[in-house]
């Protein structure tokens, strides 16, 4: 089945698109990918609309201003396919399903409760192709985390790939997340802790920019030991998997008032430092760790992560990846599997009780 996928992840930079070919279980063939940015405008309604999602008591609530936000997601993801669509030459009938993550305002299973918004059926009525949505709740209902989904695609690609085994590929956006993979393909997975969003938010307040590009400010600056050792002693690292965060779980106003280069080289090494302690939990140690995400396209943070992990670091695209579109990609991947009724979560990937698919299926 040809397929599209969505993402629109916790940096709420954008609109992710991608399209590939699979049955749910191989991969056929990747094709072109797009992008659609979310204007400066659109960027301050979602943050307000994830503030105000973290007081959520249940998951269909809507207050104005992100029932406001919802439509926004809803139509930038309409415009996404469609640019994409035409820029690509394809139409309508050419797609099978797109997979629509939306975009996370809460994430807490420890009270059973994810919300994603973005209208599903409105995506389906104005695209006309068959929509999946809503692709975490299942798995939360059943017990489990609802996170990491994207271990199965991991899986599957590597596959594709003579990788060596046991490894570890990480996706870092807002919080980071690992696929352990070993040596009989066996899946481990998890939320690490967190990813960029410390950072970002840091140097948003900082200096008005976006995030630390390449890591530059963080390279210049001295990491603050004492602190570091203390921010890891926090029972989240030592808890075994299954484990999901929330993108706010860890404030960057622990490094307190220190020079701006010196709190993002705190805040750089306290994420990768996180990652590295994945492997406490498997017998063996990877020997290759894999990134994608946004965090791939930091040298400082790759070089911090090698360092802690003591072990060769790589980037999607050095094994033929795309850590920009991984995530889009692997929606469509889901969005495949949940039309076929193949399970998306497992009990090693997020703790529920038994192999769960998932997704709302608009036809």
């Amino acid at each position: 089945m040809r397929a599209i996928g969505l993402m629109s992840g916790t940096s709420m930079d954008g609109v992710d698109v991608a399209l590939i070919d699979t049955n749910g279980e191989a991969i056929s063939a990747f094709g072109p990918t797009g992008y659609r940015a979310y204007t400066e405008d659109e960027r301050a309604l979602l943050r307000a609309a994830l503030k105000e999602g973290a007081a959520l008591a249940d998951r269909t609530s809507r207050t104005p201003l992100m029932a406001k936000a919802e439509d926004l997601i809803t139509r930038a993801h309409a415009d996404a396919v469609e640019l994409f669509l035409e820029k690509n030459g394809l139409t309508r009938a050419d797609i099978g399903v797109v997979g629509f993550h939306g975009q996370t305002v809460l994430h807490r299973p420890d009270i059973g409760l994810t919300v994603q918004i973005g209208d599903g059926v409105a995506l389906r009525q104005r695209l006309g192709i068959p929509v999946v949505y809503d692709l975490r709740q299942a798995d939360v209902a059943a017990g489990g985390q609802g996170a990491p989904l994207v271990p199965v695609f991991h899986r599957a690609l590597a596959a594709q790939k003579a990788l060596p085994r046991p490894l570890a590929v990480v996706n870092i956006g807002g919080v980071a997340n690992v696929t352990l993979i070993g040596a009989n393909d066996e899946l481990l997975a998890f939320d690490t802790g967190p990813g960029n969003a410390l950072v970002d938010d840091w140097i948003a307040e900082r200096t008005g920019e976006r995030m630390d590009a390449g890591g530059a400010v963080a390279a210049r600056g001295r990491a603050d030991e004492a602190l570091l050792a203390w921010l890891l002693v926090h029972p989240f690292f030592a808890k075994p998997p299954p484990k999901s965060l929330d993108r706010n779980a860890f404030a960057y106003s622990v490094v307190g008032t220190v020079a701006t280069e010196d709190g993002a080289a705190t805040l750089t090494a306290f994420t990768a430092r996180s990652i590295a302690r994945a492997a406490d939990f498997v017998r063996e140690r990877p020997a290759l760790w894999i990134v994608c995400g946004g965090g791939a396209k930091n040298p400082e943070l790759l070089r911090l992560l090698a360092e802690a992990a003591r072990a060769e670091v790589r980037t999607g695209e050095d094994v033929g990846w795309s850590s920009d579109f991984l995530e889009a990609q692997a929606f469509a991947f889901l969005a495949v599997r949940s039309m076929r009724g193949l399970p998306l979560t497992f009990p090693a990937t997020t703790g529920v009780k038994a192999p769960v698919s998932g997704g709302v299926i608009v036809e």
